[in-house]
C-alpha cells in the first residue's frame, strides 16, 4: 500500500499538468518531430483473414494469420458497441480523446493508493494500432502523455463513428481471436450482427482481461462482468432497467468447439486453393467463402476415419507405428481419408484428408495418388454390361497366365488363393474374383475399359495392362468418389464441388460456382444394372459388414478395394443421397498386416457414416430406368428360375433388351411363363 501510495503521489505532478495544460509536453526528447514523421494517430488498415463457412452457415476455418474479420460499425446492432462504450469509456461522446473527468478520478485514487487506468477508447486504440510508438506496457507518464496527445490528434481527424469500428475490430479477445466479428464466431457461433444484448455485453466484458474473463475458461466470472456491463448500460441510458435484467438471467451460450460447426482443415485448403485458382486473393484476407460442407457429416466423417485407423491398429499382425504415443514429428502411423459427396448436386459434403493436419498438411484425399485395386473393378464390369453382356453371364474364375510383351507371364490370382470356378458375372463382382476382372478387362479392352472409367470421372492415367482391370493404376481419393457418383445418378457424370461462392467483405459476391454439367456419359440402364450388382457387394458379398451397420430400409450399393500385398484398403459406398469413400494406408506403401481387406477395415468408416446419417432420417429408393427387362433367376445357376428353386436362390434380375435369356425372347408368353416383364 505504501509503495502504491509513494508512485501515486510521484504520478500526481504530472497528471495534474496533463489536466491544467490540456496538452501533453514534451519529454525527454523531440516528440513534435518524430510524431509528424510516424503519426500515431492515424487509423490504419487492419489486416484480416478470409473466413470459410460451412453451407449452414457455420465458422469451419479460416484463410490467413490474422484472425479478424473487419465489420462496418453500421452492420453491427447497437447495443454492441454501446455496451463496449458503457464498460470501458462512459464519457466517450464527450471528450476530445483524452477524459479530463476521468484522469482526476484515477489522480484522486492514485492518490489514496488505488491505482487503476484512466485511458479512453480512443488512447487504447492509439497505443494498441501502433505498439511499437506507443507502448502500453510502458507504464511511465512519459508514455501515457505521448498516448493522451496522439489521441487528441485522433479524435482531430476521425469521427466518433470511425474511432469505435476501428476500436472494435483491432481490440485482442483472447485465443489469438481479434475484433467482434472473430470473437463473435468462435465464443458464440455466430457473426456479431447476430449476437443478443446478452452476448454483446459478454465480449464487452473482455478487453479489461480476456484470460480472466473468458467466457469458456471462467464462465463465473464471465457472467459477473457481463452482469455488470449490462447494470451499466441500463444507468447510462442505453437500455432500460427491464432489459438488463432480462439479459442478466440468461445463460452465457457459449458455443462448444471454439465456436467451429466442424473441424476441417484439409478441406479449407482445399478451398483455399479453389478460391486461388479462380483469382480471388483470399490470403489477403476480407473473404466470406460459402462451401458445400455439411458440419454433422464431417463431424461423423472425422470420427468414423480415427475410431476405423485405431481399431486396425489394434488388429493382430498390425506392426507399425501406432498414432497412439507416436514419436513426436514422425507420420508413418496408419493414415487415411474419407469424401462424402451428394450424387444430386456434386456438392462434397465431408473430406477428411489426413488423422492429424497439424503434424502433416498432405491431404490425401485430393493429392494421394494410390491403386484403388477392386475398387476400380465397376468401371471394368461396366463396360462389359455397356457392350451387351448380361450379369447373369457365367464366366470362370479359373488360373491364369498372360504372355507379357516383355517376356514375363502375367498370372493374376485371388485375395484367398483360391478359385471357384464357373459363377456369374453377378457373383463374380460380389466375391471380388480378380481372373475375371482380368478376363474382362482382356475381352473388351483395357483403353475402352480406360475410355469408360475416363467418362465417369477418373482424371488420371489407366496403364493399358491387364493389372489395371484390378487396380492397379493409382487414382485420386477425390476422383474415385466422383466417378461412383455416376453410378448413383444412373449415369450423369456430376464434377464434385466445394466452393460455391465468394463474397467480399462488403457482402458482395465476387465469385459463384458455374453452374453444375450435367452430362450423361453411361447408359442409365448399364449404370443402373451395375449399381444393383454392387448391392450384392454390401448384402451378401466382400462388405457385409456394411450392411450390418445401416438401417435396414437403406438401399446401399459399394466396392471393397485390396491392393496387392494389403498396402490399400478401400470401400466406396452408394445411397440414394450419398457417395462415401474411405481409404487407408500408410504413406509410403507397405502391407498394412496380412490380411488387410478393404472390406474389413474401410468397410466399417463408411457403415459408420451411413448409419449416423441415415439416424432418423428416411431414405430415398432406386427406381429401374424405362427399358429393361426383369427376369427371376436362380442365384446358384444363373438360368431362370423354376418351380424347383429354393426361395433363397430367387432373385430378380435386370436385362438391357436383347441379352436376355432366350426363353424370353422367343414368344409374347414366355414372359409371363418364367416371370419375365419389360420395366416400363
Amino acid at each position: 500500500m505504501l509503495a502504491a501510495r509513494r508512485v501515486g503521489l510521484v504520478a500526481a505532478p504530472y497528471l495534474l499538468a496533463a489536466l491544467l495544460s490540456g496538452v501533453a509536453p514534451a519529454v525527454g526528447h523531440s516528440l513534435h518531430a518524430q510524431e509528424r514523421d510516424e503519426e500515431p494517430w492515424r487509423i490504419l488498415p487492419l489486416p484480416q483473414s478470409s473466413i470459410v463457412l460451412a453451407s449452414d452457415g457455420s465458422l469451419i476455418g479460416e484463410i490467413g494469420s490474422a484472425r479478424r474479420v473487419v465489420m462496418p460499425l453500421a452492420a453491427l446492432p447497437e447495443y454492441l458497441p454501446q455496451a463496449f462504450v458503457a464498460v470501458e469509456d462512459q464519457r466517450f461522446y464527450q471528450h476530445d480523446g483524452v477524459d479530463l473527468v476521468g484522469l482526476a478520478g484515477a489522480l484522486k485514487d492514485a492518490v489514496r493508493g488505488d491505482l487503476r487506468g484512466a485511458s479512453t477508447i480512443t488512447q487504447q486504440l492509439v497505443g494498441n494500432m501502433h505498439p511499437d510508438i506507443v507502448d502500453r506496457s510502458d507504464r511511465s507518464i512519459s508514455r501515457k502523455l505521448r498516448e493522451q496527445q496522439a489521441a487528441r490528434e485522433m479524435e482531430r481527424h476521425y469521427s466518433k463513428g470511425q474511432i469505435l469500428e476501428a476500436y472494435l475490430n483491432l481490440i485482442d479477445f483472447g485465443h489469438g481471436w481479434n475484433g467482434v466479428e472473430m470473437a463473435s464466431r468462435h465464443y458464440f457461433g455466430k457473426g456479431a450482427a447476430d449476437l443478443s444484448l446478452a452476448e454483446a455485453a459478454t465480449l464487452a466484458a473482455l478487453p479489461k482481461g480476456p484470460p480472466v474473463y473468458d467466457p469458456i475458461s471462467h464462465p463465473d466470472r464471465a457472467r459477473e462482468r457481463r452482469n455488470l456491463v449490462l447494470e451499466l448500460m441500463a444507468q447510462q441510458g442505453y437500455i432500460t432497467r427491464a432489459r438488463a435484467t432480462a439479459a442478466q438471467r440468461e445463460p452465457l451460450g457459449v458455443a462448444p468447439g471454439a465456436g467451429y460447426g466442424a473441424r476441417a482443415p484439409y478441406f479449407v485448403d482445399a478451398v483455399r486453393v479453389a478460391a486461388e485458382r479462380a483469382g480471388v486473393p483470399v490470403k489477403d484476407g476480407g473473404y466470406r467463402l460459402i462451401t458445400s460442407l455439411d458440419p454433422a457429416l464431417q463431424r461423423s466423417a472425422d470420427a468414423a476415419l480415427k475410431a476405423g485407423l485405431t481399431a486396425a491398429e489394434d488388429r493382430p499382425g498390425y506392426r507399425h507405428t501406432k498414432y497412439a504415443g507416436h514419436p513426436r514429428g514422425r507420420t508413418d502411423y496408419l493414415q487415411g481419408s474419407v469424401v462424402v459427396i451428394d450424387p444430386s448436386t456434386g456438392y462434397v459434403r465431408a473430406l477428411v484428408g489426413g488423422r492429424d493436419y497439424g503434424e502433416s498438411q498432405y491431404d490425401r484425399a485430393v493429392n494421394a495418388l494410390r491403386q484403388p485395386g477392386s475398387a476400380f473393378k465397376p468401371f471394368v464390369y461396366a463396360t462389359a454390361i455397356a457392350d451387351s453382356m448380361p450379369a447373369n453371364a457365367i464366366v470362370a474364375d479359373t488360373a491364369l497366365a498372360i504372355p507379357m510383351p516383355d517376356g514375363s507371364v502375367y498370372q493374376p490370382s485371388n485375395s484367398d488363393n483360391q478359385f471357384m470356378g464357373r459363377l456369374t458375372l453377378r457373383e463374380a463382382l460380389a466375391r471380388s474374383r480378380n481372373t475375371v476382372a482380368v478376363q474382362l478387362g482382356l475381352e473388351y479392352g483395357m483403353e475402352e475399359v480406360a475410355a469408360t472409367a475416363h467418362a465417369m470421372g477418373l482424371d488420371t492415367p489407366i496403364a493399358p495392362y491387364p493389372s489395371s482391370a484390378i487396380g492397379a493404376s493409382g487414382v485420386h481419393p477425390l476422383d474415385l468418389a466422383g466417378a461412383y457418383v455416376t453410378l448413383a445418378t444412373q449415369g450423369v457424370r456430376v464434377e464434385p464441388r466445394m466452393l460455391l461462392r465468394v463474397e467480399n467483405a462488403h457482402g458482395g459476391t465476387v465469385w459463384t460456382a458455374p453452374r453444375a454439367s450435367l452430362e450423361p456419359v453411361l447408359d442409365p440402364r448399364v449404370a443402373f444394372i451395375v449399381r444393383d450388382m454392387m448391392r450384392d457387394v454390401v448384402e451378401r458379398g466382400t462388405a457385409t459388414v456394411v450392411r450390418g451397420m445401416v438401417p435396414a430400409g437403406v438401399p446401399v450399393a459399394g466396392k471393397t478395394g485390396t491392393t496387392n500385398d494389403y498396402t490399400d484398403a478401400w470401400f466406396v459406398g452408394v445411397t440414394p443421397e450419398l457417395v462415401v469413400a474411405s481409404w487407408m494406408g500408410l504413406d509410403q506403401p507397405r502391407t498394412i498386416f496380412p490380411g488387410a481387406a478393404g472390406g474389413a477395415l474401410s468397410g466399417p468408416v463408411v457403415g459408420r457414416i451411413l448409419r449416423d446419417y441415415y439416424n432418423g432420417r428416411q431414405p430415398r429408393s432406386w427406381q429401374p430406368p424405362s427399358g429393361l427387362v426383369t427376369a427371376e433367376l436362380d442365384r446358384a445357376t444363373g438360368l431362370l428360375a423354376d418351380a424347383s428353386t429354393p426361395a433363397d436362390r430367387r432373385y430378380t434380375e435386370y436385362f438391357i433388351p436383347g441379352t436376355e435369356p432366350a426363353q424370353l425372347r422367343v414368344t409374347p408368353w414366355a414372359l409371363f411363363e418364367y416371370g419375365g416383364l419389360p420395366v416400363p
